[in-house]
């Protein structure tokens, strides 16, 4: 007797994210995939005719539309979000996500990987308190929603995935793949290196490629399920998702390097020094701002590659990741 291949539905489906995991699924499993998104003509690199593949077209607080979608699938990769405005960052991002639960099947239901932010967590993976306190709307939602999981009837079928700086695409658009974010601000960044090379910051921080959040939940998505083995957590297990701790100092000088700007010795940029420039320059800052500041080390330990789950990493390193991004390097047009 064979087994009907699994169905995983991917919320968020039309993002960076949601594609390039998308794509693994398609090239590493048989499962049925529901692409939960707003705009189908946002799927660059997906084919929309995949005999695999459903649409769900619809806003994620149009939940109850689907429900009979809902109650049919094995996994969900839960990747979509809302910041900007405070009340859809509610409702999508706690209300949305409850009422979704709550339409899936116990019966057939297997895992939730359900996507957070690394900014919520402290070093050893534990919630931020100070996330809840004054974070922006998204730090919020986000914190709120993580404590509600973890009292959730399902909280042991869930895998809470904590991003940390995410790389994806190309900077001139011509990846099959969305341009995230932060490549996309690799260009304006590099205009900012001639200042840049003057200073420096005691800081650190982790980044990952969206190709290797994808191998991380695919393989999640495509194992069997088991309860949380992740030392000093709760029901939900978390996995912060990142390459090893850089230094700002090192991820400017490997800016520098690739684009041919010089680097000086550097001004330390201390604290106390940032402070008295946002009092003298016209710089709004709000409590988050002020925490990070403060904070300026956002390293977890353990953080997650593809390699412990027997992958390789896609983009391993900050120049791996530059190549894959498009920006020229210093002799290149």
């Amino acid at each position: 007797m064979t087994t009907a291949p699994a169905r995983i539905l991917i919320t968020g489906a039309s993002g960076c994210v949601g594609q390039y995991t998308t794509a693994w699924l398609l090239e590493h499993s048989d499962a049925e995939l529901l692409l939960w998104l707003r705009d189908p003509s946002k799927l660059s690199a997906i084919p929309l005719d995949h005999p695999r593949i459903k649409l769900l077209v619809g806003d994620l607080r149009e939940t109850d539309r689907f429900a009979t979608d809902l109650g049919s699938v094995n996994r969900v990769i839960h990747t979509a979000t809302a910041w900007g405005d405070p009340e859809r960052a509610q409702q999508v991002n706690v209300v949305a996500v409850k009422r979704m639960l709550s339409l899936l099947d116990p019966d057939k239901l297997e895992q939730v990987v359900y996507f957070s932010t690394a900014s919520i967590l402290n070093r050893d993976l534990q919630p931020l308190p100070q996330a809840l306190a004054y974070g922006t709307e998204y730090i919020q939602t986000k914190a709120q929603c993580l404590k509600d999981l973890e009292h959730h009837p399902l909280a042991e079928r869930i895998v809470a995935v904590f991003p940390t700086l995410v790389f994806g695409g190309r900077i001139d658009g011509s990846s099959r793949f969305p341009t995230s974010y932060l490549t996309e601000g690799l260009a304006e960044a590099s205009k900012w290196l001639w200042l840049a090379r003057w200073l420096r910051a005691d800081a650190s921080f982790h980044f990952i490629h969206a190709a290797d959040i994808a191998a991380i939940c695919g393989s999640l998505a495509t194992t069997p399920h088991q309860r949380n083995p992740e030392p000093g957590q709760g029901p939900v297990r978390r996995i912060v998702m990142g390459q090893k701790a850089i230094s700002v100092n090192e991820a400017v000088a490997t800016l520098c390097r690739w684009r041919g700007v010089a680097r000086t010795p550097g001004i330390p940029l201390w604290p106390w020094l940032i402070e008295g420039l946002i009092r003298v320059l016209p710089i709004e800052v709000n409590d988050w701002d002020r925490f990070s500041i403060r904070q300026r080390h956002f390293i977890h330990n353990p953080v997650t590659q593809p390699e412990r789950f027997q992958l390789t990493s896609h983009g391993p390193d900050l120049e791996t990741v530059l190549e894959d991004s498009g920006l020229p390097r210093r002799g290149q047009t």
